[in-house]
C-alpha cells in the first residue's frame, strides 16, 4: 500500500431521512404521472361524445370504472370507458345543440316526479 494514498473510507448507508425523502419523491413523481395518463371525468348532465361508438350523450353516472351515457333525448343507456369519452362542445367546436336543453328538462322533470328515465 502506498503511502500517499488516503486510505479508503468505510461506505455508510444512506440515513432513514434520506431514503424517507427518495420514497416520498417517488410517490409524488408517480401520483404526477397518473394524473397526466387519467382521463378528464366529466360532470353529470354533460354533454359527451363516445369516439369509439361514434355517438353523443348525456353523462349519466360514473360506476365502476365506466361512464354511463344516455342519448340526447332520451333512450337506453350505454356505457363507455373514460378514455373513449369527451366533451362533446370539444368535437362540435363549442356549437352545442338544443338537444342538450332538452335531455337536461327532461332529466330535471323526472328528478322532480321522482321517476327513473
Amino acid at each position: 500500500m502506498d503511502p500517499r494514498t488516503p486510505p479508503a473510507l468505510p461506505r455508510r448507508k444512506p440515513g432513514r431521512s434520506v431514503i424517507a425523502a427518495a420514497a416520498q419523491a417517488h410517490e409524488a413523481a408517480v401520483r404526477a404521472a397518473r394524473e397526466e395518463r387519467a382521463p378528464q371525468r366529466l360532470p353529470v348532465g354533460q354533454l359527451a361524445y363516445d369516439t369509439r361508438r361514434e355517438r353523443r350523450g348525456v353523462v349519466m353516472d360514473h360506476l365502476d370504472g365506466f361512464v354511463w351515457l344516455r342519448p340526447e333525448g332520451g333512450g337506453t343507456e350505454w356505457t363507455a370507458r373514460p378514455d373513449e369519452v369527451e366533451p362533446a362542445a370539444s368535437v362540435l367546436g363549442g356549437d352545442l345543440p338544443e338537444g342538450i336543453l332538452r335531455s337536461r328538462v327532461a332529466v330535471a322533470n323526472s328528478r322532480s316526479r321522482r321517476e327513473v328515465l
